[in-house]
């Protein structure tokens, strides 16, 4: 798995998630993004942070699993 996908990305105070399916979308102060995950990566939302994993051992799963977590990240921040 990508290292930087192993690591949760903290929700802040202030900061909505909405996860419907493979669809994120993140409100908070200073506006609202969204943004759909790959079909190859799963996210879970645990309280007050998001998992990513591959769903596959695939080279490609691995690797989106931290683009999508990078992505979902600079969302947040």
């Amino acid at each position: 798995m990508s290292r930087i996908a192993k690591a949760p990305v903290v929700i802040p105070t202030g900061v909505e998630i909405k996860l419907d399916g493979q669809s994120l979308n993140v409100k908070g102060g200073k506006g609202s993004l969204g943004l759909d995950i790959h079909p190859s990566v799963t996210v879970v939302a645990e309280e007050g942070s998001l998992q990513f994993a591959a769903r596959d051992g695939s080279k490609q799963a691995k690797a989106l699993s931290g683009t999508m977590r990078s992505l979902a990240n600079n969302m947040v921040v």
